[in-house]
């Protein structure tokens, strides 16, 4: 067996304890031990919150410096220095190092974070947060001076000049560009003015997704709460799930999964409350267009207001420094595109200012029930883009859009709204001209400009509430939610097919009409039922694409012969397991297709049932047929080609069907499909698995982070709950003292630092 640095592992059934010697510490003492589990799971505990943050950034530190280390050279801006300016940078939505250097610069020159640290809670950080985000990163500086950059076990960064401390403002700038997620963040090249078309980028960046459901105790066979837990982020780089358990005895228990370099656990669950998120379709930032007046002015109200113009200075690999100017106003920063003489764009980003989030997450953590979770929702107010899904012990669902979401009404859009003058940017566009377009302000908002809580999209339940990335309106069709601005969605729209097939499966566990069983869930049908691996998309075409089977052997002008292929889709059961053959051929002819070609268009009336059938009428529906067996055909692949042949992580083949084709636990690969049957590695897709019961005993919990607990190849956590997500395993979950102690490969060690 291998010992991981200071680790002693078990002798036969007795746990040993590693104690890393005293060191010292500029502002204080701190204190931790870490339990590791199957897996390489981290227990952490600490006597306060200094000490378990302490223990989580050593913990995290063993597991991942590499990834953190690198993505502290993006927050700093000095991407270009050590990497060169024209290479791809490792943002989530990856651009040229230059643009991401100028970005990240102009974030810490408008002094956010200084300010945002200047105020108390809940505008600005706690105590305790603070005490944590401060311990987080002396313990993973502990780890970095004990192992020494020359010894790193992680070959990606061993020995780099680019590794180093980190500070506390590398920490909240993480916290603060996590809340600019789908914001300000994604937006660098219209920000700076440096987007570069030329830049070959074949696949669209992967979107963040998810599913969740919250049971209550009508649809559970125990009559407590559950949870499943199924958010979709990529699989590489800073927004990859960890798994952990935090504990301060008596103060704060909680299981589940943060994202990387976050000192929170963002999913998961205490002994009473269980929580998770998906990405909501509300509005976080508006465009406003400028009424120029010459030079860099623009008028409000009739008077002109100078633009601001903010210096950023890069530095690039041979020393010399490139300093760009970027235009800001009092909305926020100036864009370029869409700029003429007449007119400008400027983004208002509600997370702007915006590190309430994790403040918000520690309180769910220490909730005890559902009404605290929402008293913490309420007082915080700091989710920046995701809907909050949860239940506790009494078998209440909850669902809330607390999403930060700007005030614009919807009298205020109609009034105020304009095209957008950027393809694809799918915000309101405002009359900045005037103050009549401002943000409005509710009177229990915690800021100005965005919604309170008295405004939010929100439904309990005693049976479920679910949700796939929909807007809120279909959270339950028993009772369908509308009323609320146009800020937060639409309704009386196309689920599309992953939310649908979501909500179908529970119907069907409620039904007992699954095959699982009697109706009502467990923990075992939940295990169950969110593995069946359902294709939507094919179940709901079937029987229209065996009907242009019959009456169509080939393709007028193709000369394919599809008579093999209608025999393998005939055979296939719709289901995109590892051994599913016609999985793979289904997503050919799909994704040939351009667009869904569906019989019956949606009805609003019947959101689960409408779109429906495959429009074989259409001449485009059988030449997507031809065309997918010729690609076959011509480059030798098996028309029976499996998902677990065609697609995989690591080397590890992997089950599972994409969006598009209404697949619940959905994959996403890094492009298409090869002449050599095979697909560039999954990137996105279900991350971190939970599926927890609450029950008067505590919880029961079961997991796997598909991805596994370490980017770090040399590491025997690098893959090892990859392979048990390829074959449908689930880890069993040790929440208590006496579980964690069980555990046959428990390794310990408790670290110091004096102050």
């Amino acid at each position: 067996m291998k010992l991981r640095p200071l680790v002693i592992a078990l002798a036969l059934l007795a746990p040993a304890v590693a104690t890393v010697p005293a060191a010292e510490a500029a502002d204080g003492g701190y204190s931790a031990t870490i339990r590791r589990t199957e897996y390489g799971i981290p227990h952490i505990t600490g006597k306060d919150y200094g000490g378990l943050g302490f223990g989580y950034g050593y913990a995290f530190a063993q597991d991942n410096l590499c990834t953190l280390a690198s993505w502290v050279v993006t927050l700093r801006g000095e991407r270009s220095r050590y990497f060169g300016p024209e290479a791809e940078s490792d943002d989530p939505k990856p651009v040229a190092n230059l643009t991401s250097d100028v970005y990240y610069k102009s974030v810490a020159a408008s002094g956010v974070v200084r300010r945002l640290l200047a105020r108390p809670a809940p505008v600005g950080p706690s105590a305790e947060l603070r005490r944590l985000v401060d311990g987080y990163v002396a313990g993973y500086n502990r780890y970095l001076k004990d192992t020494g950059v020359a010894n790193l076990p992680d070959p990606r960064c061993r020995g780099k000049a680019w590794v180093g401390p980190i500070t506390a403002t590398d920490m909240w700038n993480n916290l603060l560009d996590l809340g600019r997620m789908v914001s300000s963040s994604s937006l660098k090249e219209a920000i700076t003015g440096m987007a570069e078309p030329e830049r070959p980028k074949p696949e669209p960046p992967p979107a963040a997704g998810s599913n969740a459901w919250a049971l209550g105790r009508q649809a559970t066979r125990g009559g407590g709460g559950m949870v499943l837990a199924d958010p979709h982020f990529p699989w590489r780089g800073i927004r990859r799930f960890y798994q952990v358990q935090l504990t301060i005895p008596g103060v704060l228990d909680v299981s589940g999964a943060s994202l990387y370099g976050t000192p929170v656990v963002q999913i998961g669950h205490n002994a009473k409350v269980a929580w998770t998120h998906t990405v909501s379709h509300a509005q976080h930032f508006t465009v406003y267009r400028l009424k120029l007046a010459g030079g860099h002015s623009y008028l409000v109200d009739g008077r002109a207001e100078p633009m601001g113009e903010q210096e950023v200075p890069v530095t690039l690999p041979d020393g010399t420094v490139s300093v760009h100017t970027l235009l800001t106003s009092r909305y926020g920063p100036v864009l370029a595109p869409g700029r003429t003489d007449e007119a400008a764009y400027a983004l208002a980003d509600a997370n702007a200012a915006n590190l309430r989030a994790a403040d918000e997450w520690l309180a769910l953590a220490r909730a005890g029930n559902l009404d605290e979770l929402r008293t913490a929702q309420r007082t915080y107010q700091g989710m920046p883009f995701v809907h909050t899904l949860a239940t506790d012990v009494s078998g209440t669902a909850y669902f809330a859009d607390t999403s930060v979401v700007p005030h614009v009404t919807d009298a205020e859009a109609k009034r105020c709204a304009e095209p957008s003058p950027v393809p694809g940017l799918d915000a309101y566009v405002l009359d900045g001209s005037t103050s009549a377009c401002l943000w409005g302000r509710d009177g229990d908002a915690v800021v100005p400009g965005v919604f309170g809580p008295g405004s939010q999209p929100r439904l309990i339940r005693a049976d479920y509430v679910a949700n796939s990335n929909n807007t809120y309106w279909m959270t339950n069709p028993a009772k369908p939610l509308t009323g609320y601005p146009k800020a937060y969605g639409e309704t009386g729209t196309d689920l599309q097919p992953r939310p649908r097939v979501s909500l179908d499966m529970i119907a069907q566990r409620l039904s007992g009409t699954d095959g699982l069983g009697a109706p009502g869930f467990t923990l075992e049908t939940l295990q169950a039922t969110v593995h069946g691996k359902r294709n939507l998309t094919f179940e709901l075409m079937r029987s229209d694409l065996l009907k242009l089977c019959r009456t169509h052997r080939s393709s007028s002008g193709s000369g394919a012969d599809v008579r093999e292929a209608c025999r393998t889709l005939e055979k296939w059961d719709g289901r995109a397991t590892l051994d599913g053959e016609g999985a793979v051929l289904w997503r050919e002819f799909f994704t040939r297709l351009g667009r869904p070609m569906w019989r019956v268009p949606f009805d609003p009336a019947r959101p689960l049932t409408t779109p429906s059938g495959l429009k074989i009428d259409d001449p485009a529906v059988r030449q997507a047929l031809a065309d997918a067996v010729l690609f076959f055909r011509s480059n030798r692949i098996p028309l029976t080609l499996t998902p677990g042949q065609a697609q995989s992580y690591s080397s590890i083949p992997l089950p599972g069907c994409t969006e598009g084709e209404g697949c619940f636990d959905r994959v996403r690969t890094g492009g298409p499909l090869g002449t050599d049957g095979r697909y560039p590695e999954v990137d996105t897709g279900s991350s971190f698995m939970m599926a927890v019961e609450l029950t008067p005993d505590g919880p029961r919990t079961r997991t796997v982070l598909t991805y596994s607990l370490s980017a770090n190849p040399a590491s025997p956590h690098h893959t090892d709950q990859t392979a048990l997500f390829s074959r449908g395993g689930w880890v069993t979950e040790r929440f208590t003292t006496a579980e964690v102690a069980a555990d046959p490969q428990l390794e310990i060690i408790t670290i110091h630092e004096e102050p």
